[in-house]
């Protein structure tokens, strides 16, 4: 199995397609996963330059993001602005959609009523669709999140455990067998690591994070030899940390506390380095 990196669009939103792209590029990723923006203009800068780069690197990776804007709204509205947003996407050819999908105040079953929806799609338009375990979505908690992997066994999911130890307050250490039943239904990581109080730390390559560090990474090898245990040829990961405010920041400047991009930067060549044998 190879694993293939691609690199957040998150933070670098003022920057134009190409321009973002060749940074990519001249950073060693194999591809991008990005919550495109509604601009024409950049969404056709994008394919432009998604095109040329392919006569070059004909596997680089493209997943699109679905992240909807909040909206107080009832769950049928909710579902068609979902499902136009996913049709949007599909029509620009990603690799796969990694989706935002449901609300954690949706009722168990408003919210299978979006993951059919999802999946409707998915089918209809030949197009792979990844959930993301995300606070606010039908799958903001371990234990939660079980119904709907009963409901759906061919559910596929995009695995972001900071979110959920912040939910839980812990790193998890008393929901292992929790995270056992999910980790099968998980195809695309995002490598970001957070803590009991933040989804993010200040700088993951503090020591005072050693632990958090050594309990993520051991998550997500129990991924990747679960995917080769499935004999999955590629597997993709995507370094996640964010932009202030999500970085912490200090009071009244908001500085961010570490380098946004180089944490991305980082935590990829750590991984590239520390399982060496997946390139």
């Amino acid at each position: 199995m190879t694993i293939k990196y691609v690199c957040t669009y998150w933070g670098q939103e003022n920057t134009t397609a190409d321009a973002f792209l060749q940074k990519v590029l001249a950073e060693g990723y194999d591809g991008v996963e990005i919550n495109m923006p509604e601009s024409g203009i950049f969404i056709d800068a994008f394919q432009e330059e998604l095109e040329h780069i392919r006569r070059t690197h004909k596997d680089f990776i493209f997943i699109a993001q679905q992240v909807l804007p909040l909206q107080q709204e009832p769950v049928e509205a909710y579902i068609q602005r979902m499902t136009r947003r996913l049709e949007a996407l599909a029509a620009l050819q990603p690799d796969f959609i990694n989706s935002h999908t449901g609300k954690d105040y949706f009722s168990f079953d408003d919210n299978c009523r979006a993951i059919e929806a999802a999946e409707k799609v998915a089918q209809r338009l030949g197009i792979r669709v990844l959930h993301e375990t995300h606070r606010g979505r039908f799958a903001f908690h371990t234990a939660s999140l079980l119904p709907y992997l009963h409901r759906f066994p061919q559910l596929r999911l995009t695995a972001d455990f900071s979110h959920w130890c912040t939910v839980s307050e812990s790193l998890l250490s008393d929901q292992q067998g929790l995270l056992n039943q999910i980790i099968p239904f998980v195809y695309h990581l995002h490598a970001r690591v957070g803590s009991a109080q933040a989804p993010q730390v200040n700088d993951p390559f503090a020591p005072e994070w050693q632990e958090h560090m050594e309990t993520f990474m051991g998550w997500w090898k129990q991924i990747i030899d679960t995917r080769m245990r499935a004999n999955d040829s590629t597997f993709t990961i995507c370094p996640e940390f964010g932009p202030a405010p999500y970085m912490p920041a200090m009071p009244f400047t908001q500085s961010p506390l570490s380098d946004q991009w180089m944490n991305n930067v980082k935590m990829k060549n750590r991984l590239q380095t520390e399982w060496a044998q997946y390139h």
